[in-house]
């Protein structure tokens, strides 16, 4: 018998009984499916026996790493449903794009026709699996093995990406015979992913995923065609720099073809945000250009950029932040756990703002305000501004897409633009890179060079953030003229050699150190380069230094 301690209850079982077996008798205690254990502070699937004195604490799907684990099971079993459905033989590929409307976005090719109809085979199939619960299994090869074995599936992606793996084994996953390999933890059969939804969308597959509010609930698709386009074609960017994937990006590496990549992609860039410049230098009645966009997706540096290329325009761009309206502190509104709230829209002094900026689009006059973050007051330096015919104010601010915030301004007179680092990127053609780990890789490198801010630091507020984000942000992207996705391809190989040492010092008794060394597996999959070929300009410098701009 062994002994261990599960939430603080002490428990006695034979020796080798696995953590499914103990989460059983501790389920009537949870509302959602026990999917995952934290054993001794380490992540364990729950195939794995208990061990003498372990202090043990389940997850479930409103648990990040329970999530991450239940989206990361359904979409292995809608491979296998797809395989099966669709036939081996005539399937090229299927690739999971990226995040959209509720669920992730898969484009298959191949000798088939894609309809709602063999869609829903798809998911019918799908769900026979879930009734049938069939194991999912998890054996360990040796690297070799493991590049042999996916040449014959035909996976050439993980192919590419274990020829630069310095681990000597991985772990590969299978259902009933159809094997593949994700990044991370599963669940330990087919029967734990009852919540998902299957729909055909602009020639590929939208699955939809439970809600990480409510586990049992899949989340309704909301159409986003502006989002769905910029995502498109960055996609499309990626292709076309030969960069589809962590394997490419890695042999790109190694082949010396780096310096080349970093000057295609800021190339890109540069055009983009000319061609952003030119279509507002054609409506002169565009005095107020709204830029928003969530945490670490660049926004200072984008609006210097398009700054640039205004000027290039005949226009005379003065920036505006947002942040220099926020209203006193002693005035700020708390949140839930009393802590001042600066991601509300009531955190902001919107009567003066809007006051201000009707008084300069009028002609006036005005002493624009400096938030003293120090101080906690709205100070006056007399920095005096007055709009002439070409003057035209980039406004920079998380609500800029809100029209609670720029109530009283006639929407003819304003542009709006959605940034965000919206990464185009996977690991492999299975395993995508949330766009949310490339902005907290940016914060954590930012933030330790800025402010002096540990990794464990960034990782602990990172919630609060993205809730503010899912609140304050994300709803009105749609509300935008022109979307700008700020990821470059290359950037994650560099932020590596920054965010590294920073993770490794989280330490192992907290609770950040899980995110923390998740990340780090993650960091593991990329050759790392250095900087020194990165333009000056670049929205990279934000965060790692040596910006030219005053970032």
């Amino acid at each position: 018998m062994v002994q261990v301690t599960v939430d603080g209850q002490k428990r006695q079982y034979a020796e080798g009984t696995p953590l499914k077996k103990v989460a059983e008798e501790f389920q009537p205690l949870f509302p959602y499916d026990i999917l995952l254990a934290v054993a001794d502070g380490k992540l364990q699937e729950l195939h794995k026996p208990v061990k003498e004195g372990a202090k043990i604490h389940f997850l479930t799907a409103k648990d990040k790493p329970g999530m991450q684990t239940y989206q990361r099971s359904v979409t292995f079993l809608m491979m296998k449903a797809f395989y099966e459905v669709i036939g081996a033989k005539r399937v090229k590929k299927v690739s999971v794009d990226f995040s959209i409307g509720g669920g992730l976005f898969l484009e298959p090719e191949g000798d088939f026709i894609l309809d709602q109809e063999v869609v829903d085979k798809i998911k019918g199939q799908m769900q026979t699996y879930v009734e049938a619960a069939l194991p999912i299994r998890k054996r360990s090869v040796n690297t070799d093995e493991a590049i042999e074995l996916f040449r014959r599936h035909r996976m050439h992606d993980k192919e590419r990406l274990f020829c630069y793996r310095r681990v000597s084994r991985v772990n590969i996953y299978s259902i009933g015979g159809f094997e593949d390999y994700y990044y991370g933890y599963m669940v330990p059969d087919t029967g734990y992913v009852k919540y998902f939804d299957l729909l055909c969308y602009k020639g590929g597959i939208v699955l939809l995923l439970p809600k990480a509010s409510d586990p049992t609930c899949v989340a309704r698709f909301k159409p986003q065609e502006k989002l769905f386009s910029t995502l498109r074609e960055s996609e499309e960017w990626g292709r076309k720099m030969h960069v589809p994937n962590v394997g490419s990006l890695n042999r790109l590496i190694s082949k010396g073809g780096m310096n080349e990549l970093i000057l295609i992609q800021e190339a890109l860039m540069e055009k983009k945000m000319g061609d952003i410049a030119e279509r507002i230098a054609m409506e002169p009645d565009k005095k107020f250009v709204m830029v928003a966009g969530p945490s670490s997706s660049g926004k200072t540096t984008f609006s210097h950029r398009l700054s640039v290329h205004l000027r290039a325009k005949g226009r005379m761009p003065h920036p505006i932040a947002v942040d220099n309206y926020f209203v006193n502190r002693v005035d700020t509104p708390r949140d839930e756990t009393g802590a001042y709230n600066y991601e509300i829209l009531e955190s902001i002094d919107v009567r003066r703002f809007n006051q201000d900026m009707s008084d300069l689009l009028a002609g006036k006059t005005v002493e624009m305000p400096v938030y003293n973050f120090i101080t906690g007051e709205r100070e006056y330096r007399g920095d005096k501004l007055t709009l002439g015919p070409e003057d035209i104010l980039v406004i920079e601010g998380i609500h800029c897409l809100n029209e609670g915030l720029s109530y009283s301004l006639p929407k003819e007179n304003k542009f709006k633009i959605y940034i965000s680092a919206l990464t185009q990127l996977n690991i492999d053609e299975h395993n995508r890179i949330p766009t949310t780990d490339g902005r907290l890789l940016r914060r954590l490198v930012r933030d330790a060079r800025t402010r002096g801010a540990s990794a464990q630091k960034t990782i602990n507020m990172w919630p609060s953030v993205r809730r503010g984000e899912e609140e304050n942000i994300f709803p009105y992207q749609e509300e935008a003229d022109v979307m700008f996705n700020s990821a470059l391809v290359y950037e994650l190989a560099v932020l590596k050699q920054y965010a590294e040492p920073l993770l490794f010092g989280v330490p192992r008794d907290s609770a950040e150190y899980l995110e923390a060394k998740r990340l780090l597996k993650f960091l593991d999959y990329f050759l790392g380069v250095s900087s020194e070929d990165i333009p000056k300009n670049s929205i990279l410098r934000e965060f790692i230094g040596g910006s030219c701009f005053k970032v």
